[in-house]
């Protein structure tokens, strides 16, 4: 099936079989490989990404479903080589070791900064509930994610 879609502000359009999942059309047929497969279960949340502006974990839909979808993954974060307030935090904050969990954290940081400039610790805890990090305990996260609310 044909299908069609803004992915990181460029127009695409590509023949998929209907039953691949928009994270395997990412990372197989668009070589967007920063979205990561952990678990296909939409448990880990290491394939969150925005469709049409929301949180959404890649391995829930299949491409075919995104039909005409604005896309952004990690790889549209940075803007002319400058990476985006919220990955210089998590750089500058550790809030990543060993960085598989980190670009799902990113985005789902991203909706919460979007919609809640300010959020508590509370809040921001909540809006990072369904990405799993198995390294770092999520403290050097939030830290990451309170010092990217300043910087936007």
């Amino acid at each position: 099936m044909k299908v069609s879609m803004t992915v990181n502000g460029t127009a695409y359009e590509h023949d998929v079989e209907p039953r691949v999942l928009l994270v395997q059309h990412l990372r197989d047929n668009m070589g967007l490989t920063g979205t990561h497969v952990g678990c296909d279960t939409s448990s880990c949340g290491a394939c969150t990404i925005l469709v049409n502006g929301e949180t959404v974990k890649s391995c829930t839909l299949l491409a075919v479903q995104c039909e005409g979808a604005e896309i952004k993954t990690i790889e549209g974060m940075a803007t002319n080589g400058e990476l985006h307030p919220i990955q210089e935090s998590f750089r500058e904050k550790h809030g990543l070791q060993c960085g598989f969990c980190t670009p799902g954290m990113v985005m789902s940081s991203w909706q919460l900064l979007d919609r809640n400039p300010k959020p508590s610790e509370h809040e921001i805890r909540h809006a990072i509930e369904g990405n799993f990090c198995r390294c770092t305990g999520y403290h050097n996260i939030v830290k990451a994610v309170q010092d990217a609310a300043t910087k936007l």
